[in-house]
């Protein structure tokens, strides 16, 4: 099963991928693949890879020393990244639901995700299905987002479209922030069985070429995307040109440069 916001489908993977993968998930993708521990012959799984953009910064790292088993269960946005990525030595692709993971117990030497954990319908389902497949002494690294305050890009557009929704709840754009508290996750990690639980706060600068550029990603590489065409199809050129408006009047002139912030989660199965 899957949270319905996570339905990245037709156009929006792509777009997803061109204009907000350099604007929110670059660098902290560069930051979560360099955690990843070094040794020989290491196991990885990847959960929720969408497009495959922490898959080619893992793949990076490991070279030819592991392997690397990546997975998400949106079809649409698992296919783009085999698409893009193609076969690679040490590369396999399985499509799997990180609430309930097709592998043995056991299985990995470490497990990745990238902003994934918020989309889980049952989230300590996936922390806990996390610790089954790793083996003893295995390390689980992800990350999730800070409040969608600390994130000015996702935080103006969501301002922006609000009216536009009127009394209907504003779809998606909260989802991702939803896990901006650190400690019922940690609660989550320690009731599954990990040990050497911890975190840290980090911050970034994601850069668009233009506030028009940001926009479109913004409102066109989500599942808001779907939201707006089956509602006010003849407003959305308004919505981007609206979002793009105040990304310059509060991040200034192009290229925009915008303020990140996440926590980086690490724990070990003992």
């Amino acid at each position: 099963m899957v949270n319905r916001d996570s339905a990245f489908v037709g156009t929006i993977p792509a777009t997803y991928h061109t204009y907000l993968g350099p604007m929110l998930f670059h660098g902290f993708a560069d930051d979560l693949a360099a955690r990843l521990p070094a040794m020989p012959e290491i196991r990885v799984l990847e959960i929720a890879c969408g497009t495959g953009i922490l898959t080619e910064r893992l793949l990076g790292r490991l070279g030819a020393n592991g392997t690397l088993v990546a997975t998400d269960l949106n079809e649409a946005m698992f296919q783009l990244a085999q698409q893009r990525i193609g076969p690679q030595p040490g590369l396999e692709w399985r499509q799997a639901d990180g609430g309930k993971l097709p592998f043995a117990d056991a299985s990995f030497d470490a497990i990745v995700c990238q902003f994934g954990l918020m989309f889980f319908p049952d989230k300590a389902a996936g922390v806990r299905e996390a610790f089954r497949v790793l083996k003893p002494g295995g390390s689980y690294l992800f990350n999730v987002w800070d409040t969608i305050g600390a994130n000015p890009g996702p935080g103006i557009a969501a301002e922006t479209i609000a009216p536009y929704f009127g009394d209907l709840p504003l779809p998606f754009l909260g989802t991702p922030f939803s896990l901006h508290e650190p400690e019922p996750i940690r609660d989550w990690l320690t009731a599954a069985g990990f040990a050497n639980i911890e975190w840290r706060t980090l911050s970034k600068i994601g850069t668009s070429p233009s506030a028009k550029h940001a926009a479109t990603g913004q409102v066109l590489g989500s599942p808001l995307h779907t939201e707006i065409m089956s509602r006010f199809p003849e407003l959305l050129d308004e919505i981007v040109a609206a979002v793009a408006r105040n990304y310059t009047a509060r991040l200034g002139g192009d290229p925009v440069q915008f303020p990140l912030r996440a926590h980086v989660f690490s724990a070990t199965r003992p």
